[in-house]
């Protein structure tokens, strides 16, 4: 288990590029199976969840080739369907979430399928149900094997289908579209999610012969064609790299400029930074954050506390609560932080609490922020990362921090950042791995 020692107190300075969309790349990795011709994807980060994904593609029999820095193509003329029934295949996709994804391609162009309880984040319960239920509704048989503890999933022929999802999950919605492209008839999902992510995808599937209609909508009409053919693709740059990088400049008294942000894409993610008193500047598709002594986060119009919560596209997303929570501990004045996603993301307040910050944890899904307006710096610490987003907050705390501080369980980290700390090592942090 490799661990992080942050020298804390030092402030950064310079450029610095987001890396390719973690969510997003995951999802079209698995799109690539619904056909046998070739698709390049550019701008896929080097992240322990993406390279694992490939390594799993590759050993089913899908062609991939690196073709640069960061692109690669898929082609998955191939598929080795003995490897997919085999205990190694289903162990592996039980400690990578994003293997769920692999469940509506290979429905959809093979009529079978199978997969354990994927894992990923330990951060409360993340329900499958809307996947299944989705992918049933358009015709597919789900049998439960208690013996090798995996789904199996088959489908004769897959027809189109009106839905309403009982909640707008981002891979759930991705699932069932990746399902319905190749359906007979027409399939209408309401409650659909609408993250920059579903929209790429929806906007690639349309690339390769796919009749998408809504993109951008919780509303999607999917009219079911025969086949799909190859394209080329690039990834986003990832919105939760850029809401991190804006956390650590105000963190820090740092003068950062965020590059090639993709800004359009971003959401309310620079508002909700805006509303802790972080300024920030949009320089044609770059983001450059001021240095700054003090921030002071803002009051609602009667004067109440602040509160900033998560909620689907175009609301906050969760993944970044992590990191408000954190900034928030040296602002001026105080805020509730309400995760209603998840009911375990709060729980690494209590390093924070250690560390010295002015944090009450109400309940698994609320904390109250009590900000120090930098009137005392946090104190390092010996900590271990729960999950990817804790793990980047804990990261900007001990940046912040006087002394020296420790993270343990960096795997976590490397899971969603692409080389982290040699990135903001030459913007003059001090980061050793060991």
């Amino acid at each position: 288990m490799a661990s992080f020692v942050i020298e804390g107190g030092h402030s950064l300075s310079g450029d610095i590029y987001p890396q390719g969309a973690k969510n997003e790349v995951l999802q079209i990795i698995c799109a690539t199976l619904l056909t046998a011709e070739e698709v390049t994807v550019h701008n896929i980060p080097d992240i322990l969840d993406v390279n694992n994904l490939i390594q799993l593609m590759r050993d089913m029999g899908v062609n991939v080739s690196k073709k640069g820095i960061d692109t690669y193509s898929f082609q998955a003329a191939n598929v080795d369907f003995a490897y997919l029934e085999s205990d190694e295949f289903l162990k592996r996709c039980s400690s990578l979430r994003g293997s769920v994804m692999l469940v509506g391609p290979m429905v959809a162009r093979f009529g079978k399928a199978m997969i354990s309880k994927p894992g990923g984040d330990k951060i409360g319960r993340r329900r499958l149900d809307t996947h299944f239920i989705g992918i049933r509704n358009l015709g597919a048989d789900f049998v439960y094997n208690e013996r090798r503890e995996v789904y199996e999933i088959s489908a004769r022929q897959l027809q189109g289908s009106y839905m309403l999802l009982d909640e707008a999950s981002v891979t759930g919605t991705a699932n069932i579209v990746m399902t319905a492209v190749l359906a007979k008839g027409k399939t209408t999902i309401y409650n659909a999610a609408c993250e920059p992510y579903i929209q790429q995808l929806c906007r690639m599937l349309n690339r390769m012969g796919a009749k998408i209609e809504g993109i951008a909508s919780n509303l999607l009409t999917i009219e079911g064609v025969d086949e799909l053919h190859g394209t080329d693709h690039t990834i986003l740059p990832d919105m939760i790299e850029v809401g991190s990088f804006i956390g650590m400049a105000a963190m820090t008294k740092s003068e950062l400029t965020i590059k090639n942000v993709s800004h359009e894409n971003l959401g309310i993610i620079p508002d909700s930074f805006r509303r802790l008193g972080i300024k920030m500047e949009q320089r044609g598709d770059d983001i450059h954050v001021p240095a700054q002594d003090t921030y002071q986060i803002e009051s609602f119009i009667d004067g109440s506390i602040m509160t900033i919560a998560d909620a689907p596209w175009p609301g906050l997303t969760p993944d970044l609560l992590s990191v408000l929570l954190v900034v928030a501990t040296q602002a001026k004045g105080s805020v509730l932080i309400h995760q209603k996603m998840f009911e375990s993301r709060l729980f690494f307040v209590d390093k924070l609490i250690d560390m010295g910050a002015q944090i009450i944890l109400c309940d698994p899904h609320r904390a109250v922020v009590i900000g120090h307006n930098h009137g005392f710096k946090l104190r390092g610490g010996n900590m271990t990362s729960p999950d990817i987003r804790a793990g980047i907050a804990l990261l900007i705390a001990a940046m912040s921090a006087d002394g020296i501080s420790r993270i343990h369980n960096i795997e976590q980290i490397d899971r969603g950042y692409q080389n982290i700390e040699g990135r903001l090592n030459a913007l003059g942090a001090r980061i050793t791995r060991i």
